[in-house]
Order: structure tokens, then C-alpha cells, then sequence
């Protein structure tokens, strides 16, 4: 994406007034603020470049704003706005026509005036086609990503962050303006609060990102004499459900596989219960740091530190629980930070028995099964049996005392 910024500040003349630097984007809205508390001997005073924009005194009637004050003035054209309580004027959807000087006269009744001269200077971006994209990252739905923007603000800089062309984020070097999502601009509450600003840096993190935040993030950063742009595009990726269950029996081994290939860049954690166990950084490790860590498994954890997996020997019911592992991951040269997560449920059966023998008794119990029921059946027919003979033989007597 390419911009073309432009940049306009009057030179000032007069000794005795007091000088104020103001930075805006074309499209905002802009208050200059007289800080006083205008009362009825008061007039205020706004001029634009020496004509005359604005004033209000303690007389309502007298009280004008643009071509009101002057015939030549009707450039706002109703874009200006006065405070009664203070005098302060606000000039809305601000354009690059309205840069330059603004200057503030007070005048008190029987005294005299004091003035105050702001130089407005108006930011304009102009968008053309995507053509240059810094940088590509690809993560998936539930990662959290940062992008850097590799610098350290200062007093006089102003850093924008665009996605798809819309703005979502804004950060001062002196932090007297600082917005996200919906408050930089009500048409991007698509965020909800998944954006943050660093403020040392202004670099951006998206948490818990989805497929519908894929697209182009484009990052400005304004100072007094130059711009300079990025622009990343971001492809976020449907997974399948990140949560494994997992289980084994008392005294057997097992390992949590994440799936990944550990490198220089990527920074590994396994936690359970959401207590750190173990840390791979590099070709440095960590496991079990903490006492009570060594307390529960008694040095039978161990690391393979080519793919990051977890393995747990001689399993215990103690060992039942939620394995987290978090992946960080810093690519393109350190400009992206991926973050990642993925959950072992497991659970440790108390069996008391090996697998052996639990299939022997599983053998066992159905040949028992086969041998009662056979049983029943030889003793039902016997029963079957016993009870025909005694009916038939009255019936065989009775005919021998008959003959």
C-alpha cells in the first residue's frame, strides 16, 4: 500500500504569544482549548491565517462562527463549534485545507489581551493498490500475535495502525492520545477488545485472533519531517480443537507430542494446573525450578528438545490434571511474535494392575460368565425333566388298577 503524507505549518511572527504545535489526521475532530473560564467581560476571539472565524462574548447576540463572522469565511461551513462555558473552538472532519495558523485572542474589559497561536498541521493519507507487503505470517485461530514496530517512540511522533484500510489504533509519542478498536473509529468494534498498544513502542497485539481478522495490517509512523510504513498480511488459519485427553495407567510413562519442531527462535513452557514446570529457550532448559515442583515428581520429568515434547515416567494419580504448553514463536526477523497454546488433559488410572493382567482378568471373568450360564441351562433342563416324569406317573398307575 502506498501513501503520500503531507505537511503544512506556518512560521509565526510575534513575541508575546504564546505558541502551541498541533498534529492531526484528516477526518478528526480537533479542540483548541482557550483554559480559561470565559465570563461576561470577557471576548474571545478566533482567527484563521488573520481572518476572522469566531467570537463570543458576554452578549449571546454577538456571538458568530464562520461566514457569521465574515462573508469570506464560509470554508468550515459549519464544521466549527464554540464552547460558551470556555471559548474554546472545536473544528470537526478536519481537512488538509484547514492546516495552518489559529490564533486565540482574549480580551478582558479594562485590561489587556493575551493570545495564544496554534499551528495546526493535518496528516493526509492518500490510498492506492496493495502492491508492497513487508512482511507474511500465518497463525491459527486462538494465537495471539504481536507485531513491532522496531522503534521507540518519542515526544513528537504519532504511530497508526489500519487494517484493511480502516483505522484501529492510535498512539502519541507523549501519550496525550492513545485509542483502539471502536474508540479510534465506531465502525471497527469487529476488535472487541482484543487489541493492545505498547506504549513505549506502539507495537500491536491481537489476542485470541480468528479467521475474520485475516487481511492487512498496515502500520505509519509520523514524526515532525518523514513517514515510514509497513504493511504485514496476516492469514489466520481454522484448526481443529487444540485440547487432548490423554490417559494411562498408575506407573506407566507418557508424552505430550505438541506436534512442533523446536528452533533457536521459539521460546517453549509447559505448565500444570497453570504452575511453570518446565522452560525450553534456545538450546537452554528448565524443569521444575521450584521446590514444590521437585516435591511432586521427584526428577521423572524429562524434555525431548527437538520437537518440545513432555514426557512424565512412572506415573502417579498425583499426576492427573490440565498440561499447558506455550509456544512463542518470533519470526521475520524478529518483527512478529506468535503465541500459542495447547492443552493435555490427563489422567492417571489407579488399576493396581498391568495391562497383562487386566486383559487375563478380563479373559477370566468372561469364560465365568460363559461357564454359569451353561450351568443354568443343564440345571433348567434337569428341572424340566424331573417335572415331567412326577406329572406322567399317576397317570401310568391309574390305568393298572383299572385293569
Amino acid at each position: 500500500m502506498n501513501y503520500f503524507w503531507m505537511t503544512v505549518i506556518l512560521l509565526v511572527t510575534g513575541a508575546s504569544a504564546v505558541k502551541i504545535d498541533v498534529s492531526v489526521m484528516e477526518g478528526d475532530s480537533v479542540t483548541l482549548h482557550t483554559d480559561v473560564t470565559k465570563t461576561q467581560d470577557n471576548k474571545v476571539q478566533w482567527y484563521y491565517n488573520g481572518v476572522r472565524i469566531a467570537r463570543i462574548t458576554g452578549d449571546p447576540s454577538k456571538t458568530c462562527t464562520d461566514v457569521q463572522c465574515n462573508e469570506d469565511t464560509e470554508r468550515f461551513r459549519d464544521r466549527l463549534h464554540l464552547d460558551h462555558q470556555t471559548g474554546s473552538l472545536t473544528i470537526m472532519n478536519i481537512t488538509n485545507t484547514d492546516s495552518g495558523e489559529y490564533k486565540l485572542q482574549i480580551i478582558i474589559t479594562g485590561s489587556s489581551s493575551s493570545d495564544k497561536i496554534f499551528n495546526v498541521t493535518i496528516h493526509v493519507l492518500f490510498c492506492f493498490s496493495p502492491d508492497v507487503i513487508t512482511d507474511r505470517v500465518t497463525v491459527t485461530e486462538g494465537d495471539s500475535v504481536t507485531i513491532y514496530t522496531n522503534v521507540t517512540t518519542t515526544q513528537q511522533e504519532e504511530i497508526l495502525w489500519y487494517f484493511n484500510d480502516i483505522r484501529i489504533a492510535v498512539i502519541t509519542g507523549d501519550l496525550s492520545r492513545i485509542c483502539t478498536d471502536v474508540q479510534c473509529n465506531e465502525d471497527t468494534e469487529r476488535f472487541r477488545d482484543r487489541l493492545n498498544l505498547e506504549n513505549q513502542t506502539g507495537s500491536l497485539t491481537i489476542t485470541d485472533i480468528n479467521t475474520a481478522d485475516t487481511g492487512l495490517y498496515q502500520l505509519k509512523i509520523f514524526s515532525s519531517s518523514s513517514i515510514s510504513e509497513k504493511t504485514f498480511s496476516v492469514t489466520v488459519l481454522d484448526v481443529p480443537d487444540k485440547v487432548k485427553t490423554i490417559s494411562a495407567k498408575k506407573g506407566e510413562s507418557v508424552t505430550f507430542d505438541p506436534g512442533v519442531t523446536q528452533n533457536t527462535n521459539v521460546v517453549m513452557m509447559w505448565y500444570f494446573n497453570d504452575s511453570l514446570i518446565t522452560e525450553i529457550t534456545g538450546d537452554q532448559s528448565k524443569i521444575c525450578s521450584d521446590v514444590q515442583c521437585k516435591e511432586r515428581f521427584r526428577d521423572r520429568l524429562k524434555l525431548d528438545h527437538q520437537t518440545g515434547s513432555l514426557i512424565i515416567t512412572n506415573t502417579r494419580t498425583t499426576d492427573s490434571g490440565e498440561y499447558k504448553l506455550q509456544i512463542i514463536s518470533h519470526i521475520l526477523q524478529s518483527s512478529v511474535s506468535v503465541t500459542s497454546l495447547k492443552t493435555f488433559i490427563f489422567t492417571v488410572i489407579d488399576s493396581g494392575q498391568s495391562s497383562a493382567a487386566v486383559a487375563g482378568i478380563c479373559v477370566g471373568v468372561v469364560l465365568l460368565f460363559v461357564t454359569a450360564a451353561v450351568g443354568v441351562i443343564y440345571y433348567r433342563k434337569r428341572l424340566q425333566a424331573g417335572q415331567n416324569n412326577i406329572t406322567a406317573q399317576p397317570s401310568y398307575q391309574g390305568s393298572a388298577r383299572g385293569n
